[in-house]
This record gives structure tokens, sequence and C-alpha cells, in this order.
């Protein structure tokens, strides 16, 4: 046993046990340096995902390390926090125990910030068809299906099955689906027009289909209206009101018995949290995520907490729980740790109040929509702020780094640089929500 571990081993603290390293695992272990606890972060992946710029990893703007930061260069300054790669199969509350694909861990204090997966809402079919966007794998496979899918018009022998290469359906509103909705009309004017000459560009086209009224539902209704606006005038066809209830990986079904034919359908209509056997109590079933107090503690279970998207809070203003975003995970790990602290040195715990710091999302060059309050911006300004908020949000400087480097270099070349298929996507194969969920695969 090296000396670094025994030290680990020795340290007269509690045991707290963190399952999942995104935004809330990631921001809590780090305000637990130095605490007077034993901190233990298990998760089945090596790596922080930087999960608001997905879309551009799918979309050829970003390569996949320069999202990504492995939890060991984290960890490793830390004296009183470790790491272990591992996949959580159950916990066993009544023996606080933490079950695992290697082995059993103990824990005196147990957090779960298991995130959230997609949200099929029950059809089989969709699940199993779909592409999904919450992992690197995913992005990955989303990228090599767009690029393979041009590849694939150029052989194709009719108009019809050209088009239906070319056509692109998103299912999802929401922040997601319009970013990748303008990410793809802009690779339209630009990658397909300029590098796949022998087709014509006008026969992608790119749908986004929402069972609401309007696009990003959560924003202003002004926020709203901009992104429509800026949808369309990209080009994107934009389809309000309807429900896609099937697809057979070729034939998007509606609700309403209309049918459209597409090589290519993403899913990003909703999400839900990553629970684990053993906690089934706790469990709000229609949220799939876990009742917790003010204080983040899980309903009827001592010493159990949990965080970020699989936490169910309510308060006044939330009657429905918080949203789950990452500034929500992000407050209540701070917080959480804050009142593990004041817990060691016997201070009353003080109860969770979230604060809203707005919303954003971008839509394309130039074109985006930010809402802070009863402050809504768009366009220049607000795609100015888009993307200082969220370089400075990466982890690492060097992640920072590469994707300021990365936007120069396609704001002055108009290039999604990253256009290479390293890892061809086969249809039927696509990685089934975060691979793998922490706790579930």
């Amino acid at each position: 046993m090296s000396q670094v571990r025994r030290a680990y081993e020795a340290l007269p603290h509690p045991q707290v046990v963190v399952v999942g390293g995104g935004f809330a695992g990631l921001e809590l272990i780090k305000r637990l340096d130095g605490a007077p606890y034993k901190v233990l972060l298990l998760d089945a992946h090596n790596h922080h995902c930087f999960q608001p710029l997905l879309y551009q990893v799918a979309t050829a703007s970003l390569s996949a390390d320069s999202i990504a930061h492995p939890f060991r260069r984290t960890v490793a300054p830390m004296p009183n926090v470790a790491f272990r790669m591992a996949r959580v199969l159950a916990v066993r509350p009544q023996d606080k125990r933490v079950v695992t694909d290697h082995g059993e861990f103990a824990y005196d204090i147990l957090v779960l910030a298991t995130g959230s997966t997609t949200n099929f809402f029950g059809n089989d079919q969709l699940e199993r068809e779909a592409m999904q966007l919450k992992s690197i794998g995913q992005a990955l496979d989303i990228r090599s299906d767009f690029l393979q899918d041009f590849e694939a018009a150029l052989y194709a022998q009719d108009e019809a099955r050209q088009r239906r290469c070319l056509n692109f359906t998103i299912v999802g509103g929401g922040p997601t689906g319009v970013e990748l909705a303008g990410s793809l009309a802009e690779i339209r004017r630009t990658v397909l027009r300029r590098e796949y000459r022998e087709l014509d560009s006008d026969r992608m086209q790119i749908w986004l289909v929402d069972s609401n009224d309007r696009v990003l539902k959560n924003f202003s209704e002004q926020a709203s209206a901009h992104a429509l606006t800026y949808l369309r005038d990209m080009g994107v066809n934009v389809k309000l009101g309807a429900r896609v209830t099937g697809y057979d990986g070729e034939v998007v079904t509606f609700q309403d018995g209309t049918r459209m034919e597409s090589n290519t359908l993403i899913w990003a209509a909703g999400v839900k949290g990553v629970t684990l056997p053993g906690l089934e109590a706790a469990e709000v079933p229609k949220a799939s995520r876990y009742q917790v107090d003010r204080f983040n503690q899980v309903q009827g279970l001592p010493d159990v907490y949990a965080l970020g998207d699989v936490a169910l809070m309510t308060e006044e203003r939330w009657e429905r729980g918080h949203p789950q975003v990452a500034q929500a995970a992000i407050q209540q790990a701070r917080h959480l740790a804050a009142n593990l602290l004041r817990r060691a040195s016997g201070r009353p715990l003080e109860p969770f109040t979230y604060t809203d710091r707005g919303s954003m999302a971008v839509i394309g060059r130039y074109k985006a929509v930010v809402d802070v309050g009863r402050t809504h911006l768009a366009g220049l300004t607000a795609w100015l702020a888009w993307m200082f908020v969220h370089l400075m949000a990466l982890v690492g400087y060097r992640n920072r780094l590469q994707v300021l480097m990365a936007w120069a270099w396609k704001y002055l070349s108009w290039k999604n640089t990253i256009r290479l298929i390293i890892r061809p996507y086969v249809r039927g194969t696509a990685l089934k929500g975060p691979e793998p969920v922490p706790g579930t695969r």
C-alpha cells in the first residue's frame, strides 16, 4: 500500500461517499478539500463531462477532450479525497454500504449526485431507435451519423432516398434541441454547400419538433419569440404542437397519424433522474427523483443526501422542484458542503434557498437569447454573454484555452473543423443513457 493511500486510510474522520462526478459531485468534493471528512468519489467514468457543450462535440465544432476533465487531476492535490472508477450497483442503507462492480464501500454519509438520463416517457420503440445526447460517446455517435449520412447521400439512387439521408429530426424544443438545430443549419450553410458540391444543399432539411406551443418553453416569451425567428431565418423547419409517437429507424410517426421519412431522429424531449436500487422507497415515481428536505437529506434515510437532477426539493417559488440545470446542482453542492462543515463543528444546519441566475441558449453565430430576471437579451450581446459564461464554467485552464481557440478558428474560417468519422456509427447500436450511468450500468 502506498504512503499516500495509507495516509488517507488513517484519517480519523467520518467517510463521505459521493456517487457521481457531474456538476454537483465535483463541486462538493472541491468544497470538502481539507475538511474533517474522508471523501470518496465514485463514478463509472474517469472524467467529468461538461454537458452544456456536448452538442458542439456532436456537430464537429469541439473535440471530445476539450469538454472532459480527469477526476484524478482534480483529486490529486486533495489529501482527504480519493477517487474510484466503479459502477454503483445498489445501496444498502440499513448497514450503510454502497455496492459496486469492484466491491463494497462503507459510508457514514452518502451523497447521491447521479444526475439525469433521457426520458422517453415509456416509449420503448423510441428508446431503441432514437439517438440521444447525454454523454461524450453519444455525441460522437451523432457526429459520425450525420457525416455518414452526407456520404451516403452521394450514393443514393434517387432523390427520395437522398432526401431521407439528409432529413434530420430533433424532438424537443428546449436548449439542447434548439442548439442542435441551429448548429446543423450552419453545417448545411457551410460544410455541405462547400465540400459536398455534388449535393443540392437545399435537400438537407432540419426539423425541430415540440409538443408545446413555443420553443424554449421555460424561457420568457420574448426569448422564445427571438429563438423561433432565428431558427426559421436559418432554414430550420419548426413544428410546434406536434407529438412524436413512433420511429422505426426510417419513418417518424406523429400523434395525428402523419408520417415523415428521416434517417436520423435525435431525442431531446426530456430527462429523468438516475435512481439506484435499494432506495426505491425514497423515490418520487413520476419524477424519478428523490424527495429531499431543505437540507438535501433524502426523506426517511438518515445520513443520505441527494443533489442536482436527482433531488426533488420544493420551495415556495418551486412547488415542482428546482429546474434540472447545472446552476441548481452547483448551488445545492456548495450549500451541502457548508452544512457538512457546520455539522462537523456542532453548529445547526441552514436550509437551502435556490437563486435563479437566469437562462441562456445559443442558436447560431450572433444569435442567442439570455433571460436574467426581468432582463432579456438577444443577438450579439447575448451571444457574447453565452460564450463568456460557458468558457469560464469549463473545468481546467487547458479546456478553456482549447475551446477558446476552437471557437476563434471556427469564427474566422466558418468551418466545423473536426469532421472525422473515427468510430463509424452503426444504426441500432447507439449508446443508451450516459455511458454508463453511475449506478445503473
